[in-house]
């Protein structure tokens, strides 16, 4: 957090990630994020020292963009991760859509996650639903450290769930697809 204030001091544009309380995560998007993300074996040994390093605001800086997450992450010195997720492949998206179809009521019920079972598993469906699969995630952290997943990367994935709670909107535009058309 002291970085964070560091930075914001110089004038950086900084978005850290403040967990309120224990909880990483509160709502629906958040969730499903963070259970999806738990849900793969290749992260599994990783998580625990994530979910200890976001909650200590060691997640300085947390930018989402299409594709595209950038974070600056405070350990024994300041590390850069930089993660690249895939587009959601054409025909997922189709499957999603069509699954939804006609049974989201509105923007504000789809962002609030106030969702019907069906359209709930088909926004979370392992198989062709918004989340991206490991295969679809190139991660990249600055630190010495060479597993697939460092703590810093980890903190940074919990950081996305965290952010879905305020904004899941980041999800659609990160996948490369517009959330409006599920509503229309």
């Amino acid at each position: 957090a002291k970085e964070a204030a560091r930075r914001a001091k110089q004038g950086e544009v900084v978005s850290p990630v403040v967990i309120q309380g224990r909880a990483i995560v509160l709502t629906f998007w958040g969730k499903a994020w963070c259970t999806n993300l738990e849900s793969y074996s290749d992260f599994e040994n990783r998580l625990p020292r994530g979910r200890t390093y976001v909650r200590n605001g060691s997640v300085v800086d947390l930018k989402i963009t299409k594709g595209r997450i950038t974070a600056l992450v405070s350990g024994s010195e300041l590390y850069t991760v930089r993660i690249e997720i895939a587009a959601l492949p054409q025909n997922a998206w189709r499957s999603v859509k069509n699954r939804c179809a006609g049974k989201i009521g509105s923007l504000v019920e789809l962002l609030q996650g106030k969702l019907s079972n069906a359209v709930m598993e088909a926004v979370t469906d392992r198989a062709e639903g918004l989340f991206p699969k490991p295969k679809e995630i190139e991660m990249r952290c600055s630190c010495p450290d060479y597993a697939g997943m460092c703590k810093h990367l980890a903190a940074v994935m919990y950081g996305i769930g965290n952010r879905l709670d305020s904004s899941p909107e980041l999800l659609f535009e990160l996948r490369g697809v517009d959330h409006q058309e599920l509503i229309e």
